[in-house]
Parts: structure tokens; sequence; C-alpha cells
């Protein structure tokens, strides 16, 4: 049975009664899993809910969310004009999939991402309407901070990506030839203390911070993690390890990852877990299901109430064409970032057992 999740506002969760002195301190488990992305143009299953049906149990979680690659409605003008083609894709499906993921147990998508922009404004208010009808939060926005409450602890989500309608990630797509390098280098640093004070200001009202990133290069040569910035079709898609990084130490109690479409090793930076990307999750006929394209993933992270991590889990899983989530009994998800995590992080990786469980070093 879903849990009714109270949306507060930024300053009013300050209000908050704390619980007891004596009382033991209560945890949150929040699940997450990476892109989903279906458009009535590549054509839709017959029965949408079907597609989670296999993993609806293993999604389950006090707050259960997920990286929208999107929209839900109809119309708006598409980014791509005439349609999908060479190396631009506009998703769209109808606004009654906004209960398809309802049903499936979703509390909170995240909007920051490169395609929530697929139909313009339209695109993203229907998508907007849809999803709070359905009772669905959002968050990822440009100047959005959403707040939710359960087992008594507020839960502060926030989401960055490199485009001007998210929250900021970095300044991208404005600077032109002749903007000088470090009046460019002023910018992003800008733009990443505007995300810090963000994250900064959400740790003194939420018990926990929650970052959303949509960050990195993509494709099947994008699993590991680089020191530095990342470009893919032109685009600045930021430094995900310098920014999460920046979160955790401004406040954030995790770092969840999407868009390079593979899966990522974990960090846990001062003992805060911070998975860069965790691949496709959906992908009906939108998203590749092969190689490595095809491992993926849902982590459920449990969170006490001062922010330590309790525990994680990796649930290991496998797309299966055309694009639909299915648990990997074979665990390759878990072998995959157990040698990711080993290599990029070395003693700043998360532990994680064969099993997919890990903590904190």
């Amino acid at each position: 049975m879903r849990r009714a999740l109270l949306a507060l506002a930024l300053l009013a969760a300050a209000a908050c009664s704390p619980a007891s002195a004596g009382a033991a301190q209560p945890a949150v488990t929040i699940s997450w899993v990476g892109d989903m992305a279906f458009d009535r143009g590549q054509g839709l299953p017959r029965n949408p809910d079907s597609v989670f049906a296999p993993v609806r149990s293993s999604l389950a979680a006090d707050i259960v969310t997920g990286n929208l690659e999107g929209t839900l409605g109809r119309g708006g003008p598409s980014k791509c004009g005439g349609g999908n083609g060479g190396s631009c894709f506009s998703f769209q499906a109808p606004s009654s999939y906004a209960g398809v993921f309802a049903r499936a147990g979703f509390d909170m998508l995240n909007m920051a991402n490169n395609h929530s922009h697929d139909h313009g404004a339209s695109g993203i208010s229907q998508t907007n309407s849809a999803l709070a009808g359905a009772g669905i939060a959002r968050t990822g926005l440009r100047g959005v901070v959403r707040v939710l409450k359960v087992n008594g602890i507020t839960v502060a989500f926030l989401g960055y990506a490199p485009y001007g309608w998210t929250g900021p990630l970095l300044d991208v797509g404005r600077a032109r030839g002749e903007v000088h390098a470090a009046r460019l280098r002023r910018r992003i640093v800008a733009q990443r203390r505007a995300a810090r004070s963000q994250v900064a200001a959400a740790a003194q009202h939420a018990d926990v911070v929650v970052v959303f990133i949509h960050a990195g290069a993509e494709g099947s040569g994008a699993t590991h993690v680089p020191g530095g910035t990342e470009h893919a079709f032109g685009e600045n898609r930021g430094a995900s390890r310098l920014f999460a990084h920046t979160m955790i130490d401004a406040g954030a109690d995790a770092v969840l990852g999407s868009g390079p479409h593979v899966l990522r090793g974990f960090e846990c930076r001062r003992g805060r877990p911070i998975a860069y990307s965790l691949g496709n999750f959906v992908g009906y006929h939108t998203l590749s299901t092969a190689g490595v394209q095809g491992l993926s993933g849902i982590v459920r992270v449990r969170i006490a109430r001062s922010g330590k991590l309790l525990g994680g889990h990796l649930v290991p899983v496998q797309l299966q064409r055309p694009g639909v989530p299915r648990l990997d009994p074979k665990r390759r998800s878990i072998g995959q970032v157990r040698r990711l995590s080993h290599q990029d992080f070395g003693k700043t990786r998360c532990r994680m057992g064969t099993d997919g469980k890990f903590t904190a070093p």
C-alpha cells in the first residue's frame, strides 16, 4: 500500500517538531532507478502496467524515486521538429502514464534532465499536471526544492542537470565561441555556488537531503567517472565527481545519478553514498538494451534522521527487449558496479558484497 506523503514548503519543514530525545531514532528507506522513457511515436505497450509488474515488489520503499526522461501529455513543439532521428530524440507519452508510474509505486520523479523540455514549456506544464493528478511529487526544475515527510522525517529532494530549465549543474549552451575561457569558468563556479547554497539551505530545514544529478557522457564507453568535465553531443555535461563531492560537503546525505545510460561506480564520501549512474531502467523502444547499456538496477538506501547511511542494497536488473526491466538472477549489475567502484574510487568506494548490499567504508 502506497504511503501517503505530505509535500511541504521548505521553510515550513523547519517548524516540524523533532522526536523526543528518548525515542529511538527513526529512519527512511529510499529507492532510486535511472532513466525511464516512453514515447507514443516509437510505440507503446498494450498493457503499460506489465512493464513494471515483475520488479514492483523490488521497488518498494518509504519513498520510491526515479528519473523521468521525456514528457507526459500531447502536443507542444518538439525539439526535433519533424521527428526523431540522428542524435535528436524527443519523448512524449500520454498523460495517463502518470497513473502507470503511480501504480508501480513511484512517489517522486526527477525532471532535471535533457528530455523534460522535449516539448517546450507546454510539455513541462502538462507533465507537472499529470504527475500532480496522480499524486506523484516532482523535483529538478529550476528553483524547485521538494520536501516529503515520512516516518516523522522530512526529506528534501533537489535535482540538477546542465540545462536552463533545471537546477543549475553548470552554465551550458549560453557561452558562444567568443566568450573568454576565464569568463566561462566564472559562470560555472557561480552555478556551483548556487547549487551549494540551495543544498546547504535544504540541510538546515530538512532532516535528510537527497540530490539527483543528470550528468556525464553517454554510452557504452562512459562507464567510468573521470576527474574532470565530460561532454556529449557537443554539450558540456558537467564534472560529475566534483559536483557530487560539492553537494555532499554542502550537506547532502545522498547523491543519486542518471544520464550516461550505463551503470557507474558507487562512492561513499564522508559516509554518504554517491551512485553516479543507475543506467537505463525503462526504455520501451526508446533506449538501448545492448551490452552494458542493458545492465541496470534498483538502489535502496536506508538513512537515519541524522543523515547517516544505515545500509544500502543494489538489486540487479537486466533490460530485455524492447526495453523492459527484469530481475537478473546472474547478478551481472552487481559485478559491474563492484569492479567500477574499485577502479574509480579505491578506498572511498562504498563497500559492496556479492549480494549487492553495501555500506560506507
